[in-house]
């Protein structure tokens, strides 16, 4: 059988062209656009690469001990450092690490797993991250070079997806404690979770939040094909954006895939476009 593609996309939300930067002959996930606009992050098959925008060639990252690398993976604010969920030969759970943008040896974050990474302050001194603790998963933050995890969700069901908004006021996730799973939103703190959007025909993943503070794209499966919980990887889905107040809601693009192709923020620092991988039907 023919091996599934990767089709490495941008998507311009002032002119709606999606554009395909380049196919891959294997499975690539979720990029991340380095805040100078020039690079595209992604991993693949447990490691890290770069992608030059201008020349179109790859790169692998070194990532050392982190050999399991996973499509939760950010960048910080100032784009010196590299987060990245990943396991190890020794221990393959997730578990959370920063390295230099540049790639060398990563330090262990977090002490527990699994962990999955999606977010980090514009002050670049703190990271939120969805964690399995006792048989559920919520919501945590943990200052870096900290051994000292804050539990800020609470609920039943999975909580997932934390992702700080650029000024740091909100926490931006995704929780199916309302039934389907849906965005929500709440302070820094944990303080005032609010559920942002509400349509029932689907199951919301991933809410990112563009760097203009402005916009919030997620993948969205139908809810007739998935189980609110999963985001399996080879479904029919929806790209979808709206207001970061949870008005004007549209649908963007219809694509195949799901899982891997918009894990973690990846917009472009103008706020204009936005990346995501999509691949061949099997």
């Amino acid at each position: 059988m023919e091996k599934q593609k990767s089709f490495l996309e941008i998507y311009n939300i002032q002119t709606n062209e999606r554009t395909i930067l380049d196919t891959f002959d294997y499975r690539i996930e979720a990029p991340n656009w380095t805040p100078d606009g020039k690079t595209l992050i992604y991993n693949s098959n447990g490691l890290m690469y770069k992608y030059d925008l201008s020349t179109k060639k790859c790169e692998k990252i070194e990532t050392g001990k982190c050999i399991h690398c996973n499509n939760d993976h950010v960048i910080s604010a100032d784009g010196k450092i590299l987060c990245i969920s990943a396991g190890t030969a020794e221990e393959t759970s997730s578990r959370v690490w920063t390295l230099s943008i540049g790639g060398g040896e990563p330090v262990l974050q977090t002490i527990l797993a699994p962990s999955y990474l999606h977010g980090i302050s514009p002050d670049n001194k703190t990271l939120a991250y969805c964690a399995e603790r006792g048989g559920s998963y919520d919501i945590y933050t943990i200052d870096i070079g900290s051994d000292k995890e804050i539990r800020l969700t609470d609920t039943q069901g999975l909580n997932d997806g934390s992702e700080y908004s650029p000024d740091g006021k909100y926490i931006w996730f995704n929780s199916v404690r309302s039934g389907n799973m849906h965005i929500w939103r709440m302070n820094a703190d944990g303080s005032e979770q609010t559920q942002m959007t509400f349509d029932d025909g689907y199951n919301n993943w991933f809410g990112h939040i563009s760097p203009d503070n402005q916009k919030v794209v997620f993948v969205s499966y139908y809810a007739n094909d998935v189980k609110p919980g999963d985001h399996p990887q080879n479904k029919h889905v929806e790209i979808r954006m709206m207001d970061a107040d949870g008005k004007n809601l549209i649908s963007l693009l219809k694509t195949f895939g799901g899982q891997g192709a918009m894990n973690v923020n990846s917009w472009s620092p103008d706020s204009k476009k936005f990346a995501f991988v999509t691949y061949s039907e099997i």
